[in-house]
This record gives structure tokens, C-alpha cells and sequence, in this order.
């Protein structure tokens, strides 16, 4: 089968012919159908510190996926060859007291697809029976690949209600995009949605027509939000950016009592003060990461079969897997929303 694969210490990756991989009891052999490239898989690509610190070469990588069950292991029960399920990145130990207590995203022994285990950007890739969903009939492959980037908004977002609250989500990405739809749909009072990228800030305003979108750069941010507020400022926040003036801008603009999700990952140490910022505020703050398992899942399930939202926009480029490099290339660029590959 052909894969990419990171097979050497340094930027880039290559397109191989390897062998299908052999099922083992409790996994599912998927034929990938749709595989969307994730920032993890631009630090991989670009053989970052972080990735350094992390990857096992040789690895496929790629972990936001969907496609077709092929095959299944002997132990199986809750899967059958035609199934279309979509990929839970996480591989938690199932033993640990995180995973007996509910939290299997957090696990103390996690292992993540397309980083510790062979991932997705393949014809064909092994999944955990554990880790997988199963889609709706009629779902679309790329529907099924951004379940899981949809799901790290969803975490981020639902730490508690936002029905009749004003929300701002910090960050206009993909994620960020994904978490302003849901913020809408889920029935937030007031919506603003704040990035520096011109393309970025263009794509939220054509798919989430109710946000008021605002460039920092720009516009000023706080007194616009204290405006529409009446002053008190927003009662949630999503930040998603991972840069210190995105973490300062949320809190910024935060209310008295307000909560704060901390969803994107800064690259250098972000300072804050804290006074101001949390102590006075009597800001709650959550750190945010990954889905929960299964709660995210059906969550947004839940908010798609209902049609309250739609993701797919959200896609803008599709490349056949041969085309990684321009992809990528394409994924770092600033201009694109979320990119697909297809094997």
C-alpha cells in the first residue's frame, strides 16, 4: 500500500509502498477514504522540537481520519466488515486511574495515532476497536475526518452551558471556526470571533454570519466587545490561538465570574497577570485537550443530526496523497481552511 511516512530526522517525509498491516484481535483494518492534515502533522512534517521529542521513526503519520472497515480482529464484536467509522486519536491504557475514572483522554499511558502508533495518511490503517466511532449511513468520508478536530472545540467549548451567554473564541483556525458554529448553534446571545489572518477572518464571516468578527490589529477589540455588553464583558472565552496576546485578549475581555478554555498550545512560556486577570475577576479557567471519551462524540453527534450546524464548509482544498508536500505546504501557508487527503 502507499504511505507517508517519516522516515528520516529532518523536514519532509516520504510516499513508500509498504505492506498492509496485519490485524490483531481487537483492531479493525480501515480503508481510508478521507485523512485532513492537523498542525501535528505540520511540527512532524517540519521535524519541530516537538516532534523530535516524541516520534519513533519510521511513522505514518496522520490521525484525522474515516473510512471503511475491511477487516476485523478475532476478539471484535461491536464492528463488521462495510462499517464506516471514523478514528478517536487517542489510545488510552484502559487501566489507569484517569481511565477508571472517566477521563480516558487524559490517560497516564496514552498513546496518540500517527505519533506513538502508525497513523492515517495511507491506503489502509489499523484502529483499535476502542478507538473507533461508527458513522451514520449516508455520512460523507470528510465529514467523518474532522469529527475529531470538531470534538477539540466541542471540549472546549461545553465546560458548561452557553445557551443565552456571550461568547468570544480567540482564534479563527479551523478549530476556532468549528467552535464558533457550535457556540451559535447551541444558542449563544452574542458571538465574537477575533484573529489576525486576513483569509481566516474572510472564512469565519462567511460561515458564521452571526459572529461579529474582529481583527485586533484593527479594530478595537475591548471596547467593542464593552459596547455590545453594556460593559460587563463576555461570560465565556475560548482561546484557541495559543499566543500570548490571544491569551491576554481573552481575558481581556472576560466578565466578572466569566470562564475561560485554554485550548490552543502556545509555542514559547506565555506570562499573565494574574490579578487583573484571574484573581480579581473570579475567573474560572480550564485547561482543554482532546475529546472526552465518548461524552464529545455523541455531544456533537447530537448537534449534527439535528442539522445545527454544518462542518463541511469549513473544508477548502483537497489533494490526492501524492500531492502531501503541496498540502502541507498549503496547511502552513495561512491561506486554507482545513485540507484533505485522499489516499
Amino acid at each position: 500500500m502507499k504511505a507517508l511516512v517519516k522516515a528520516r530526522p529532518e523536514k519532509g517525509a516520504d510516499l513508500l509502498d509498504i505492506d498492509v498491516p496485519r490485524v490483531g484481535p481487537n483492531d479493525l483494518l480501515v480503508r481510508v477514504q478521507a485523512a485532513a492534515i492537523c498542525g501535528t502533522d505540520n511540527h512532524i512534517y517540519e521535524w519541530t522540537p516537538w516532534a523530535q521529542a516524541r516520534l519513533p521513526l519510521p511513522m505514518i503519520f496522520g490521525h484525522e481520519y474515516a473510512g471503511e472497515v475491511v477487516e476485523v480482529g478475532s476478539a471484535v464484536r461491536g464492528f463488521a466488515v462495510g462499517d464506516m467509522v471514523a478514528a478517536e486519536t487517542h489510545i488510552p491504557c484502559l487501566q489507569c486511574r484517569q481511565c477508571r475514572t472517566g477521563r480516558q483522554h487524559t490517560c497516564e499511558e496514552m498513546k496518540i495515532i500517527g505519533v506513538h502508533v502508525d497513523g492515517a495518511f495511507s491506503e489502509y490503517a489499523l484502529l483499535p476497536e476502542s478507538c473507533a466511532w461508527k458513522l451514520p449511513p449516508g455520512t460523507s468520508p470528510e465529514l467523518g475526518a474532522i469529527l475529531e478536530p470538531i470534538g477539540v472545540a466541542a471540549n472546549g467549548l461545553f465546560k458548561d452551558r452557553v445557551d443565552g451567554l456571550s461568547v468570544a473564541v480567540i482564534g479563527c483556525g479551523p478549530i476556532g471556526i468549528f467552535c464558533a458554529q457550535m457556540a451559535a448553534a447551541a444558542g449563544a446571545r452574542q458571538l465574537f470571533v477575533t484573529d489576525v489572518n486576513a483569509y481566516r477572518l474572510d472564512m469565519a464571516r462567511r460561515i458564521v454570519p452571526d459572529a461579529v468578527v474582529l481583527n485586533p490589529l484593527q479594530d478595537d477589540v475591548p471596547a467593542i466587545v464593552a459596547d455590545a455588553t453594556s460593559g460587563r464583558g463576555v461570560e465565556v472565552a475560548v482561546e484557541l490561538s495559543g499566543s500570548q496576546a490571544g491569551t491576554e485578549q481573552a481575558f481581556d475581555l472576560l466578565a466578572k465570574g466569566g470562564r475561560v478554555s485554554l485550548v490552543g498550545l502556545p509555542s514559547r512560556p506565555i506570562t499573565l497577570e494574574m490579578t487583573e486577570a484571574i484573581i480579581y475577576r473570579e475567573a474560572v479557567v480550564y485547561g482543554s485537550t482532546g475529546r472526552l471519551m465518548w461524552d464529545t462524540w455523541y455531544q456533537v453527534d447530537g448537534l449534527l443530526q439535528q442539522n445545527k450546524f454544518d462542518p463541511l464548509p469549513v473544508i477548502t482544498h483537497r489533494f490526492p496523497l501524492e500531492e502531501y508536500a503541496q498540502a502541507l505546504e498549503l496547511t502552513m501557508s495561512g491561506e486554507a481552511g482545513k485540507v484533505i487527503l485522499a489516499p
